[in-house]
């Protein structure tokens, strides 16, 4: 480990040090993987737990994986049910959906965590994040809620890195989004739609594509992959697969970006 990434490893753990207890919002993803897991180092397990929010905005898969990252750091893990989609104001999908969705997720989270008796509620935002489009950063500052990675100076890239030193799978794990991300803003979302995006996204996994995204557009899938990955969806019983899956999940017509993927396309 160079100096540099030791010296932001060292500022995080006397950061978290400065707390007796304290609650993370854990998607299961490679932030707030690492920031559970750093947080059991530095205070111990024991006064750590871990809230994930279950919504129909969430692929199964990965609240399973949420779940084996848990148990493997050791760690108490609350997970509660949220019907998104009961919210008019998110099912309705206005430019600020991520925003009024934070706010409710975060609040629930916040709720939980002080019956638990604790105070101190971090997500797993990063250094890299301040240069995206992401309206739910209102909500976590309106709420409160405590960035460390963040404010440690931590990028992506370090969270890797540091995520490998110990020892943690999701140091190589895509990034990921909510599954209302692939739905333009203002076209209301519904479970069959989402649950449509979901099975094409994992069919698309289950053939070894890495990071992609599956954008729904009335009826039409547009798939993104990243540039190095394009030509492989060329082939033949490839595209035959992808198509005749997706077509039998729901989808009119299939069809591929030919810019690739990149993160926040909708915005």
């Amino acid at each position: 480990m160079d100096k540099d990434l030791n010296d932001k490893w060292q500022k995080l753990n006397q950061y978290l040090k400065g707390y007796d207890k304290v609650a993370i919002a854990f998607s299961g993803g490679v932030d707030s993987s690492f920031l559970l897991k750093a947080a059991a180092f530095a205070i111990g397990k024991e006064n750590v737990i871990a809230i994930t929010a279950d919504s129909a905005f969430v692929p199964s898969k990965e609240l399973d994986e949420a779940k084996a990252t848990a148990i493997d750091i050791g760690v108490e893990h609350i997970i509660l049910g949220m019907d998104v989609l009961a919210i008019k104001e998110i099912r309705n999908n206005p430019r600020d959906r991520c925003y009024i969705c934070k706010k409710n997720v975060f609040t629930q989270i916040i709720h939980t965590a002080n019956n638990e008796g604790i105070s101190a509620i971090f997500d797993g935002s990063n250094l890299d994040d301040e240069g995206d489009f992401r309206p739910g950063k209102k909500a976590l500052q309106e709420l409160h809620v405590q960035s460390p990675l963040k404010e440690c100076e931590l990028s992506k890239k370090d969270i890797r890195e540091l995520s490998k030193e110990l020892g943690l799978p999701t140091w190589e794990k895509p990034s990921m989004a909510c599954l209302a991300s692939r739905i333009p803003y203002e076209d209301i979302i519904t479970k069959e739609k989402l649950v449509m995006i979901e099975k094409a996204e994992e069919t698309i996994s289950d053939l070894g594509f890495t990071q992609f995204r599956v954008r729904y557009h009335d009826g039409i899938a547009r798939i993104e992959l990243i540039p190095e990955e394009i030509p492989r969806m060329f082939d033949i019983k490839v595209m035959k697969q992808v198509h005749d899956d997706l077509k039998s999940f729901g989808f009119t017509f299939v069809t591929m970006d030919l810019s690739g993927y990149k993160m926040g396309n909708l915005n």
